[in-house]
């Protein structure tokens, strides 16, 4: 299991949000590069990063800083929020980035999501941003009609190889990650699947892991001191040998 720590940014700082309220925003870092090189330092192989503005607001606003962390970090960089047109897919994956996500796009507009996995292939991986059951949209702003399952359904049949799911009452509160939720798409999907969204102790990545989780995305939980990293990655590797 990939241990992805989470650099989520806005007005090129490194943020969190508590339960996708940009009302409740925690500042952490006026340097995003600086965090991700000790997010390296620390021996993390890959981190996940997240254009809050984009998001909101459906283009990308913090494209030079993101450009930075991957030409700085030499780390395994993938890239969320606001990603709506081929251009912005291109852009971003010739600055090196590995993996750009689609969230809103894939949720509203199938016809692109099929076309940007014809032509990008495992390059392209989808966010489930989950509320109630339900698939959020506009960075986590609106609810939509579509229900994780048939979400799931749909980006199958599309190609996609990559899920990234993400339990929004989870997410930022330090109370724990959704075990059963991920047990169960665990045992549905086929597809490569990162759990996100509430993780806050070593326990819960050893679980997750244990479920055959490929990937788990960590915040708050190391900017607030309650995950080392080094134990984290150290876990995970645990359980791929």
């Amino acid at each position: 299991m990939i241990i992805y720590p989470a650099i989520d940014l806005f007005e090129s700082k490194a943020v969190r949000l508590t339960r996708g309220d940009y009302d409740r925003m925690t500042i952490y870092s006026d340097d995003p590069v600086s965090v991700a090189l000790g997010f390296k330092a620390t021996g993390a192989s890959a981190v996940h990063v997240v254009d809050l503005e984009g998001a909101r607001d459906s283009k990308p606003a913090n494209f030079d800083v993101i450009k930075l962390i991957v030409s700085q970090s030499g780390l395994d960089v993938q890239v969320g929020g606001g990603i709506r047109t081929f251009e912005t897919i291109t852009k971003y994956l010739d600055t090196g980035v590995k993996r750009v996500i689609l969230g809103t796009a894939a949720a509203s507009e199938p016809g692109f999501l099929n076309r940007a996995v014809r032509e990008f292939g495992d390059s392209i991986a989808v966010s489930a941003d989950i509320k109630d059951g339900f698939v959020a949209i506009k960075g986590w702003t609106e609810l939509s009609a579509i229900d994780i399952f048939g979400f799931c359904g749909r980006i199958s049949e599309a190609g996609v190889r990559t899920l990234i799911c993400t339990d929004i009452s989870k997410d930022g509160l330090l109370g724990g990650t959704n075990i059963g939720l991920y047990k169960t798409l665990r045992e549905e999907l086929t597809t490569t699947l990162i759990a996100s969204g509430g993780i806050s102790a070593p326990e819960e990545i050893k679980a997750l892991a244990g479920l055959g989780i490929d990937g788990a995305i960590i915040g708050k939980a190391l900017y607030e001191g309650r995950i080392n990293l080094a134990e984290a990655v150290r876990l995970a590797a645990e359980y791929d040998k």
